[in-house]
């Protein structure tokens, strides 16, 4: 093993002993050993009717990390819209399209599968749309807030 090759492999090994026996003497950890024992319920009233969500870590209300699961059937769409902190999204399973804008605009669109990972910085609008469904993985500062770019696309208004 190269130099460089070691030192890395070394400072990886060191740095997840860390952070494991940080986690296990401070309490911290949180672990669901299986997809089973996540508890999907509908979405909250700011989103489009239609899809599933799970609190997997914290409080979207409250201050503090949150880590959300969603499930979004085919069709799904969250119009523009934009939050007052980053939204880091990883695509689980399925596909999902992100765009940026104040309107859907399939040239601003990316399409991102499975593993595929997209950032929303805050304040940035953008939308979401999945054609043929997915699952995917939102973490985030609480509280989660959204605010729709066109004030008519607010389900909280229908």
């Amino acid at each position: 093993m190269n130099g460089k090759l070691c030192f890395f492999a070394a400072t990886a090994v060191a740095a997840l002993m860390a952070t494991s026996a940080f986690a296990a003497c401070t309490g911290d950890m949180h672990v669901l050993a299986s997809p089973a024992d996540v508890k999907w319920g509908p979405a909250p009233p700011a989103l489009p009717p239609g899809s599933q969500m799970a609190v997997m870590y914290g409080d979207p209300a409250s201050k503090g990390f949150v880590s959300l699961r969603a499930k979004a059937p085919a069709g799904y769409a969250i119009p523009p819209h934009f939050h007052p902190t980053d939204e880091h999204v990883t695509v689980l399973s399925g596909t999902m399209t992100f765009g940026m804008g104040d309107k859907m605009d399939p040239k601003s669109e990316t399409t991102v599968s499975a593993g595929g990972y997209f950032v929303a910085a805050a304040g940035m609008h953008h939308y979401a749309v999945t054609k043929d469904g997915a699952e995917i993985q939102v973490d985030l500062e609480g509280p989660f807030d959204i605010t729709y770019v066109n004030p008519a696309d607010d389900p909280r208004h229908k």
